[in-house]
């Protein structure tokens, strides 16, 4: 019997040069079957597939991105946002998980019926994966494990105000009971550290300067809040992970932490590591972001951060409003709202910057990809390899663009990098072996253990 006749034939096979795998990029096919991966070939080996894309010689084959810090908003601040918009962005991104944000949605999601609400909004309009984080908020230490057995991937808590009244901050004893209370299941606190008292005393931020803004703002606030979590998780023995870190004045005492064997990752976003203070005008209220972009010396520390292995991985912290909510008529950093849209944009933007510093593609994905995944401890995510879910964008290193606010998809047409030249296009995306078209939505909810 001839070895034609007897070969699988796959729903899906990708050929290329340049396919992203484990062992680096190299000239593969890949076969997909029943939204999995089930074989990586060398390229020539002649898979059958029920479908062939062929990729260009200018495209990559990269695995799906996974992004642990989006805000969707939706229910109760859709016109924030919502899963349609944001989920579409992700896509158009080559993003295609996401985990949502406990908060800015109204209710918060701070117990199991409200968990249930967000699933219920999402259900049917998902563009791609979509997880949830819970909320660790005063007096909700009995909901934490329900809310751990429904399937979050981990708690998330401010130590100041948060922005929105319904979820309120804990101190760092309320956050260090919280911790203990994880340790019983082995969950996850993901910590928004910014001091409230170091705040307070800081100068205001009414106004339309930038530099007024930033002093709002110091170092020593998420410095001081670090120390806390670094501390409370030695003490109780607890996973933790520092959200959208800004100020590299932390990076010795985390790299201590880390060598001391505390449980501590810690993420940074793309506005920390491409932006700078000293280039944003003053009244451009949609640089606007908590803790804020700070300065030249501060961005080139972040990234010699996460390639020391200090910083672990790069997420969105999507953040988007409505443009009323920006003050973009006054231009006051004292008054609008705090949060940077670029869902869509960070895969360019991340190699925008990183190939001017020889740091290659495989890493640029690694941060983006399998280290975020590895946070969320998914196991069928962020890499491109045998028995993984067949999710996949195909993206151009060499082709450029210009981000245009009004064609970016998600729901409010302003992002700080309109008109921003970047590196890097990603031309399709795929969720468990199908393209997304942006026209049928085929996301699942997942939960934590089953992704």
């Amino acid at each position: 019997m001839g070895g034609e006749a007897t070969s699988p034939e796959y729903d899906l096979v990708i050929r290329g040069e340049r396919i992203l795998t484990t062992a680096g990029v190299a000239a593969r096919e890949v076969g997909v079957r029943d939204g999995s991966i089930v074989a990586i070939e060398p390229l020539g080996n002649g898979l059958r597939g029920r479908e062939i894309l062929e990729l260009a010689p200018d495209e990559t084959l990269i695995p799906g991105l996974v992004d642990t810090h989006v805000h969707v908003n939706e229910p109760g601040r859709t016109e924030w946002e919502g899963f349609a918009s944001a989920t579409r962005a992700a896509a158009a991104g080559g993003v295609t998980t996401i985990i949502d944000m406990p908060l800015n949605s109204i209710p918060p999601t701070i117990n199991a019926a409200a968990l249930e609400e967000k699933r219920n909004a999402a259900r049917d309009q998902a563009f791609v994966d979509v997880g949830f984080w819970g909320g660790a908020v005063p007096g909700n230490i009995g909901d934490l494990r329900p809310l751990h057995d429904e399937g979050v991937f981990g708690f998330k808590c401010f130590l100041l105000h948060s922005g929105v009244d319904e979820f309120p901050p804990l101190d760092a004893d309320e956050m260090e009971k919280d911790m203990a209370e994880l340790k019983n299941f082995d969950s996850l606190m993901i910590v928004h550290a910014e001091d409230s008292r170091a705040i307070e005393r800081a100068p205001h931020a009414e106004g339309d300067q930038y530099q007024r803004f930033l002093a709002s703002r110091p170092r020593g606030a998420e410095n001081v809040a670090i120390a806390e979590v670094i501390e409370r998780a030695r003490w109780t023995g607890a996973r933790a992970h520092i959200l959208h870190l800004s100020s590299s004045d932390a990076l010795p005492m985390i790299a201590s932490a880390k060598r001391d064997g505390v449980k501590l990752t810690v993420e940074t976003c793309p506005h920390y590591l491409t932006l700078l203070a000293e280039e944003i005008p003053n009244g451009a209220t949609a640089f606007k972001c908590c803790p804020p972009i700070r300065e030249a010396s501060n961005r080139e520390l972040l990234w010699k951060g996460l390639e020391d292995g200090i910083i672990d991985c790069i997420v969105s912290d999507h953040s988007p409003s409505t443009l009323d909510l920006k003050d973009l008529e006054n231009g006051d950093f004292g008054v609008a709202w705090g949060g940077i849209a670029s869902l869509q944009l960070g895969i360019s933007l991340i190699w925008t910057e990183a190939r001017q510093r020889g740091i290659p593609l495989e890493q640029v994905v690694d941060w983006m990809s399998r280290r975020p995944a590895e946070l969320a401890r998914m196991t069928r995510k962020g890499q491109l390899a045998l028995g993984y879910d067949a999710d996949f964008s195909v993206f151009a290193a060499d082709e450029s663009f210009v981000v245009d606010a009004k064609k970016l998809k998600h729901k409010n047409p302003i992002t700080p990098y309109d008109g921003k030249p970047l590196a890097g296009v990603v031309r399709r995306t795929f969720l468990r072996g199908a393209e997304i078209d942006g026209e049928t939505p085929t996301g699942r909810l997942i939960r934590r253990g089953t992704a």
